[in-house]
């Protein structure tokens, strides 16, 4: 199959974009990805799993009431509850197309435990293998769809848009440099999120918010572009980007221990199970105080139940059913994003967003361990369901624009600077310069990387306060309010950025 202006443009190849392809049978979809099908993508790296109210004692109400506390005053009560109800529905699709789901031995799912969760519904694969197991499923079906077009090694770098602002296909740019024009009926980003802006991060590294400047560029809302979720147990031993001990270690008993042996979670409520803010910036003094900070994973049949896990420390010269791991925190999940209705429309007209790029109301401030790939699965269904009763635009083709932004030459700076300066504790005298100095970076070189950033600082100066993953040193208690903050490009001054907080 090839592609027509009446395909759909899905951009991305995780759960998000795969999941929205296959939902979108039998419309003609094209699937547009930077690297071959299935690599590169953060679902792959998911070892945690996808929570879903599965088990006897659990119910979709209890998931949504986990999820907004979580959330720390900004999780939306509706999204919640609607994504928490669509959780065993999500399930069942991925047993219907093959995913090979860990199971007790009366046939049943075998449920895990994370932080902030009050029971286990922690629906698994291959241990702690989820993600690379259900994306394989998925691509697996996409390369045998017949409606499901696949262009890979190309990048997604401008939305074409009419005279209306309408977004009628996208610029793709292949690795010799050459650019064409995709047309399509719709387009949905499905890019991920950008936790390679930081140095310390658990994510691919070309996870530098690529959707977030393509919607940014074309006039979209952007929400709570400061909420940067910073998973505590990143293993420090020197790898870039770094390899995460899941939560689920410490839900099976691994425990967090300073170089004194001091368990510095004990008197925290929660202790290591606690909101993973809470744990991020109990290591994060820990190792500001100059005391390494360890995992003892040393548990009953590791090996069995974490061998993604064993496999990444071995890799490293560590052997963990022998020795503790060294941990720190590490940017792994960005809960702001392309803000959305309840179908997953942006604020402009053909562009949808799916996955860690949209920003649904389900994660608030904080998100709530292994709800990503489920919000995912439920966001796909909704788009293409919405997509398929939209009429296709009419009109003339879109052209390739003649120029096009280049990679950022200080990706290595921003990197550093948001490690240092917009990490796990924020004060204002280190956003306002780190928010200087990407506004001079930004305007040398007008890149995505230095425009991401600066949304993200600009946004955390903005508020004043803490809340969830954002923690301010200088406003370190919550406001009265919660509230959302919107973020765009003015279309007035030169694509100045402006952000403000609302109800």
């Amino acid at each position: 199959m090839s592609h027509s202006p009446e395909n759909v443009v899905v951009i991305g190849g995780g759960v998000a974009g795969l999941a929205t392809a296959l939902r979108l049978a039998p419309l003609p979809v094209t699937l547009v990805v930077a690297a071959p099908l299935g690599a590169e993508a953060a679902t792959g790296w998911a070892q945690g799993g996808i929570a879903a109210a599965m088990g006897e004692d659990d119910r979709p109400d209890y998931h949504a009431i986990d999820t907004l506390k979580a959330g720390a005053g900004l999780s939306e009560a509706l999204v919640a509850r609607r994504i928490a109800a669509a959780a065993p529905s999500a399930i069942d699709w991925l047993v219907s197309i093959g995913t090979p789901f860990d199971r007790h031995a009366n046939g049943s799912l075998a449920l895990g435990l994370e932080a902030a969760h009050s029971r286990r519904r922690i629906v698994h694969a291959e241990g702690d293998g989820t993600g690379r197991v259900v994306l394989e499923t998925l691509a697996r079906a996409a390369r045998a769809c017949p409606t499901i077009h696949v262009i890979e090694g190309v990048r997604a770098c401008e939305l074409l848009a009419d005279d209306a602002g309408e977004v009628r296909g996208v610029a793709l740019r292949d690795r010799e440099g050459r650019v064409t024009a995709l047309n399509a009926r719709a387009v949905v980003l499905a890019t991920g999120g950008l936790g390679g802006l930081y140095a310390s991060t658990t994510n691919p590294l070309g996870a530098v918010g690529s959707g977030l400047a393509l919607a940014a560029r074309a006039g979209a809302v952007l929400r709570d572009m400061e909420f940067v979720q910073f998973h505590p147990t990143a293993m420090a031993v020197g790898a870039d980007p770094m390899p995460l001990a899941t939560e689920a270690l410490r839900g099976e008993g691994a425990k967090l221990f300073n170089e004194r042996g001091e368990r510095f979670m004990i008197e925290m409520p929660g202790q290591e199970l606690a909101p993973r803010d809470v744990v991020a910036r109990a290591i994060f003094a820990e190792i500001a105080a100059g005391r390494q900070v360890v995992l003892d994973a040393r548990l009953k049949d590791v090996e069995r139940r974490f061998p993604g896990v064993v496999a990444l420390c071995r890799a490293h010269g560590l052997d963990p059913a022998r020795q503790p791991i060294p941990v720190r925190p590490a940017a792994h999940y960005h809960m702001g994003g392309v803000a959305v209705n309840d179908a997953g429309r942006s604020s402009v007209p053909g562009l949808w967003a799916c996955g860690e790029v949209a920003s649904t109301g389900l994660h608030g401030a904080n998100r709530l361990a292994s709800n990503s790939l489920l919000e995912a699965l439920a966001y796909a269904d909704w788009i293409a369901a919405d997509i398929a009763g939209s009429a296709a635009p009419s009109g003339a083709a879109m052209a390739a624009p003649a120029t096009l932004r280049g990679p950022s030459p200080a990706r290595a700076e921003i990197r550093l600077l948001m490690d240092a300066q917009v990490g796990v504790v924020r004060e204002a005298s280190t956003l306002g310069a780190a928010a200087q100095r990407l506004g001079e970076l930004r305007e040398r070189d007008g890149d995505d990387l230095s425009l991401i950033a600066l949304l993200v600082a600009e946004a955390a100066l903005t508020r004043e306060e803490s809340r969830g993953g954002h923690f301010r040193a200088d406003f370190p208690t919550p406001a009265a309010m919660a509230r959302h903050s919107e973020t765009r490009l003015a279309e007035t001054v030169a694509d100045a950025v402006e952000t403000r907080q609302v109800a």
